[in-house]
């Protein structure tokens, strides 16, 4: 069963993709990736933008009002009895691994200094 929800969480990530392509949402969005529950009812999409911070918090709010879309898209394409309910969250794991990669390069630094 862990299988086929891997499977539908994919599926559900290529349409999300596909349908933010066609909207106009201001910056460049991504899905990072998708968490379905095991009962199929919510499924939380993670959203990251080049700009990251601040851009992605906007977008990830102008994609949760046209969350009906998404919804309606997913239903046509996708084989399931009951559509999960999106739940769309910044993924900042691009700002984290910048924050990261300066704390190594000043590390670094103080090292050679020495």
């Amino acid at each position: 069963m862990a299988h086929n929800i891997k499977r539908l969480a994919e599926d559900i990530k290529r349409e999300i993709s596909v349908t933010i392509r066609e909207l106009d949402t201001g910056s460049i969005v991504s899905v990072s990736h998708c968490e379905l529950s095991n009962d199929l009812s919510y499924c939380r999409v993670y959203i990251s933008t080049f700009e990251g911070g601040e851009k992605t918090v906007s977008a990830v709010e102008r994609l949760k009002g046209a969350s009906g879309i998404f919804k309606k898209q997913i239903n046509a394409r996708i084989k399931m009895r009951k559509i999960p309910e999106l739940i769309f969250l910044p993924d900042n794991s691009l700002d984290y691994y910048d924050k990261i990669s300066g704390i190594i390069d000043e590390l670094k630094n103080n090292e050679n200094e020495e």
